[in-house]
C-alpha cells in the first residue's frame, strides 16, 4: 500500500485494496504473472488497479500496455489520470498533452488538465498558454470549467507576480527527525519547545495488510527542538505522543488542538470502511483528575453528514469556538468548507454548525482552519479561490461568521505546489508551520507526492522605497520602468507611473536599482543587506535613481586604458577602468559601444593597426567576460592615427606622449539601425556639444572620425604622428 495521507484533508481519497500485496509479492516484471496475461486481461487488471486507487501500481501495468500500443489514446489518457492522483505534476502533464494530440475530440478537458499540472509546476507562462487554448478549443461547451481555467489563469498571473515581490519569511523544512517519505500533517506547536503532529513515520512502500493496521495508520508524535546547535528549529527524533488515549491502531489519527483553558484535547479520527474510503469524525478528550478521558465523538450536530476533520477551538471577542473542515451538504457552498460551533464549556455543549459564509467558502475546498485570537484572524487553505498552485493559505479578518479582507498569503508561505495547515507559534516572533508538497520534500515515489511539515521563519521586513527623478529638473519621472538585480542576476521591475516605487528585499544580498526610459540615461543605486540579522529590527532604504536626457548634460568617460610597449594585454588599472563601463552598459542595456584601440607611432602603419585591433578585442573580451553581449561592442582600430600627444618633440623620442598614445577610448551609440551617437569619450565637451558636432556630420553624410575631425586631442588642434621608429 502506498498511502498518500493526504487523504486526511480531501479524507475522499481511495486506497489500495489488496492490490499492492499482491504485486509486492512479484516484484520483477519477468517473474509477474500478470506480465505475460493476453492484452485485454492485462488491461482489466490495470483498470482494477485504478479504480482501487493503487496509482503507483496502475502506472507499471499502463505503461507496458502503451508500449504494445502507443498511440492508444485511453492508456495515454489512464496513465496521466494515474499521476495526476499521485501528484507527480510533470509527466501528468506530458501525457495530457499526448493524448490531446491523439484524440482531442475524445478527450477535450485533457487540455484543461495538462494546463492544471503546468500550473502546478510553476510553468505559468505555459499554463496560462494552455488555459486558453482550451478556452479557444470549446467555444460552445464546458462552460463551467472554462469560468474555473479564467480564474486559474489569473492565479498564474498572481503567482508570478507574488514570486517578484515575496514575503519577508524564509521557508525551512523541518527536516528528517519530523518528516518521512510519506505525509506528515496538522502541525501544533506546544509552546516553542516541542512540535505535536500527524505522521506514519514510514520511509519505505508499505504493505497493507488488514491484520496489521497499525503497521500504516497515521498516528500523533512530537518532536522537541534541538537547542545548542547551528542550525535554527532543528528537531530531535520524534516520539509517540502518549499523553491520553488518543492513537488508535485502527484509525488514522490528527488534527490534535487544546482548548484555551487546555482542559479538552480535539482531533480526528479517520475510520477505512469496507469501500477503501476514508471517513473522519471529530473527538474531544478531557482532562479530568489526573489524566486523560477517554475520547468521545461530539454531537450537536457536528459529525452529522459526510466527513468532519480538523478541528481548531480558539476565543472570537469572549466566545469560544470551535472552527472545522467538512463536506456535509446542507447549507454548503461546495466541496468541504470551513464550519464553526459556539462551544458553552460549563454545560459541554455546542451549537449547532453554521457555515463561515461566502467570503471564506467556495465551490471548491476549504479545509485546515486556524484561528489567531491575537490578530482576530482566519487562516485556510482553499483550492476555489484563486490561487499560485493548487491549495494556498489565505487569510481573512473577522469571525465566526463575517470576514473581511480575505487574502492570499503569498510566496514563499504559498507556491505552485500545494499548502495546507498554516498555524502560527503561540509565543514570541509570528513564525509558523505549514504542510506542503513542494519542491524539497522528502519524497517516497516523486518528488512531489507527500507533504512535509516546513517552517516559516519570519524575517525583518526590509524595503527599498524610492524614486526616479530628472537629473535636470529633479522633478518625478512618470512612465518608467525600475529594474532590481541582485548579486545572482536575478532581476525584479516596478512600472512606476509617477516615479515612486518599492521592492520588498532579502538579507544578505547586494541589490543595484536603475530605471529604463526610452532616450534616457540612468545612473544606479546599491544596497546592501549583507550582515543584518533575523532577530533585527524592520528596515527601509530610501534611495534617488537619476535619468538624464541622452542629448544634454549627460556624459560617460573611462580614463586609464593603456598598454604597455608592443602589448595588447589589458593592465590592472585598465581593468578596475573598465569595470565603470561594464556597469554602465548593464546600467543601460540599450546602448552599445564603438572600442576605439590606438598604438604609437614606433613600427609600421599596418603592423600598429593590427596591435591596436588586438587591443580593442582585448577590451571587448574582457567585457563579454563580465556578461556584457559581445553584439553591443564594435572594435576599431585606428594604429598610429590622432594621437593625443607627440609621439617626438623636435625629434627626440617623448616617451610620455608615446605612452598616452597607446589607449583604448570609447564612444557609447544606441542600439538601433541608425547607431546614433550618444557620446564619444575622446572627444572634448558634453553630449550636448556633441549632440550639435553629429548634427554637422549628419549633414555632411559623414559618420566615421577622419584626420579633419576634431581628433580625439586638444580642442582645435592637429597632433602630427612622428613616423620615425
Amino acid at each position: 500500500l502506498l498511502l498518500l495521507l493526504a487523504s486526511i484533508f480531501v479524507v475522499s481519497t481511495q486506497y489500495d485494496a489488496g492490490a499492492q500485496g499482491q504485486k509486492e509479492k512479484y516484484r520483477n516484471p519477468a517473474n509477474d504473472p500478470v506480465t505475460r496475461l493476453p492484452y485485454y486481461k492485462k488491461l482489466r487488471w490495470a483498470d482494477g488497479l485504478f479504480r482501487e486507487g493503487s496509482y503507483f501500481n496502475a502506472i507499471e501495468y499502463y505503461s507496458e500496455l502503451l508500449a504494445e500500443q502507443p498511440r492508444n489514446p485511453y492508456l495515454v489518457y489512464q496513465l496521466a489520470e494515474c499521476y495526476y492522483f499521485s501528484r507527480d505534476y510533470v509527466p501528468a502533464a506530458q501525457n495530457y498533452a499526448y493524448v490531446y494530440s491523439l484524440a482531442s475530440k475524445l478527450y477535450p478537458e485533457a487540455k484543461f488538465k495538462e494546463a492544471q499540472m503546468l500550473k502546478m509546476q510553476g510553468l505559468y507562462d505555459s499554463s496560462i498558454h494552455a488555459y486558453q487554448k482550451f478556452i479557444a478549443d470549446n467555444p460552445k461547451t464546458y462552460k463551467k470549467l472554462k469560468k474555473t481555467a479564467l480564474r486559474e489563469i489569473d492565479g498564474c498571473n498572481m503567482g508570478k507576480n507574488s514570486i517578484n515581490d515575496p514575503v519577508a519569511v524564509t521557508i525551512k523544512n523541518a527536516g528528517p527527525n519530523v518528516n518521512s517519505a510519506y505525509t506528515e500533517l496538522s502541525p501544533y506547536p506546544l509552546g516553542d519547545t516541542a512540535l505535536l503532529f500527524s505522521s506514519m513515520n514510514q520511509n519505505k512502500v508499505i504493505e497493507k495488510d488488514k491484520r496489521n493496521r497499525a503497521n500504516y495508520m497515521a498516528r500523533f508524535m512530537t518532536s522537541h527542538k534541538q537547542y545548542y546547535v547551528p542550525d535554527v528549529d532543528s528537531f530531535q527524533w520524534p516520539l509517540a505522543f502518549n499523553d491520553g488515549p488518543f492513537n488508535d491502531p485502527h484509525a488514522h489519527t490528527g488534527n490534535g488542538c487544546y482548548s484555551p483553558g487546555g482542559d479538552r484535547f480535539y482531533f480526528t479520527r479517520c475510520a477505512e470502511a469496507d469501500s477503501s474510503k476514508v471517513n473522519c469524525k471529530i473527538y474531544v478528550s478531557k482532562f479530568e483528575g489526573s489524566k486523560w478521558g477517554e475520547p468521545k465523538v461530539i454531537g450537536f450536530g457536528v459529525n452529522e453528514g459526510g466527513s468532519n476533520t480538523q478541528p481548531f477551538v480558539a476565543k472570537v471577542g469572549k466566545k469560544e469556538v470551535l472552527f472545522f473542515s467538512s463536506n456535509r451538504t446542507i447549507q454548503s457552498r461546495g466541496k468541504f468548507d470551513i464550519w464553526y460551533s459556539i462551544i458553552d464549556p460549563l454545560r459541554g455543549s455546542y451549537r449547532r454548525p453554521q457555515n463561515c459564509g461566502k467570503q471564506v467558502n467556495t465551490e471548491g475546498n476549504e479545509a485546515t482552519p486556524y484561528y489567531d485570537s491575537r490578530v482576530n484572524k482566519l487562516y485556510f487553505a482553499s483550492d476555489g479561490h484563486v490561487t499560485m498552485g493548487g491549495f494556498d493559505i489565505y487569510e481573512a479578518t473577522g469571525g465566526p461568521s463575517r470576514y473581511t479582507g480575505v487574502q492570499n498569503m503569498g510566496y514563499p508561505i504559498n507556491t505552485s505546489a500545494d499548502e495546507l495547515y498554516f498555524i502560527k507559534d503561540p509565543v514570541g516572533k509570528p513564525d509558523a508551520y505549514v504542510v506542503s508538497n513542494r519542491i524539497g520534500s522528502i519524497a517516497l515515489k516523486n518528488p512531489t507526492c507527500c507533504d512535509d511539515i516546513w517552517r516559516i521563519q519570519t524575517e525583518p521586513k526590509l524595503q527599498i522605497l524610492g524614486k526616479v527623478v530628472n537629473a535636470r529638473t529633479q522633478q518625478q519621472m512618470e512612465d518608467v520602468v525600475v529594474k532590481m538585480v541582485d548579486e545572482s542576476g536575478t532581476m525584479r521591475t516596478y512600472n512606476s507611473t509617477d516615479g515612486a516605487f518599492q521592492f520588498n528585499i532579502g538579507r544578505d544580498h547586494n541589490y543595484v536599482v536603475t530605471g529604463d526610459k526610452a532616450k534616457f540615461l540612468s545612473t544606479r543605486a546599491q544596497v546592501s543587506t549583507e550582515g543584518i540579522k533575523r532577530s533585527d529590527a524592520d528596515q527601509t532604504v530610501s534611495v534617488v535613481v537619476y535619468l538624464d536626457s541622452i542629448t544634454i548634460n549627460g556624459n560617460f568617460h573611462v580614463s586609464n586604458v593603456y598598454y604597455d610597449f608592443n602589448k595588447a594585454d589589458l593592465r590592472p588599472e585598465s581593468i578596475a577602468s573598465l569595470d565603470s563601463l561594464t556597469a554602465f552598459m548593464k546600467d543601460n542595456p540599450s546602448l552599445s559601444v564603438e572600442i576605439y584601440s590606438f598604438a604609437d607611432s614606433i613600427g609600421s602603419n599596418d603592423y600598429n593597426k593590427s596591435l591596436s585591433l588586438r587591443r580593442a578585442d582585448a577590451v571587448r573580451n574582457y567585457l563579454t567576460s563580465q556578461g556584457i553581449e559581445g553584439s553591443r561592442m564594435i572594435p576599431k582600430a585606428f594604429g598610429e592615427r590622432l594621437p593625443v600627444k607627440p609621439n617626438s618633440i623636435r625629434g627626440i623620442d617623448y616617451p610620455t606622449g608615446r605612452q598616452l598614445n597607446r589607449r583604448t577610448e570609447f564612444r557609447i551609440v544606441q542600439e538601433d539601425p541608425t547607431r546614433r551617437i550618444i557620446f564619444n569619450s575622446a572627444k572634448p565637451g558634453d553630449i550636448n556639444s556633441q549632440e550639435k558636432n553629429l548634427q554637422l556630420h549628419e549633414s555632411d553624410g559623414t559618420d566615421e572620425p577622419s584626420d579633419s575631425e576634431s581628433n580625439f586631442g586638444e580642442p582645435g588642434s592637429r597632433v602630427n604622428s612622428d613616423q620615425n621608429p
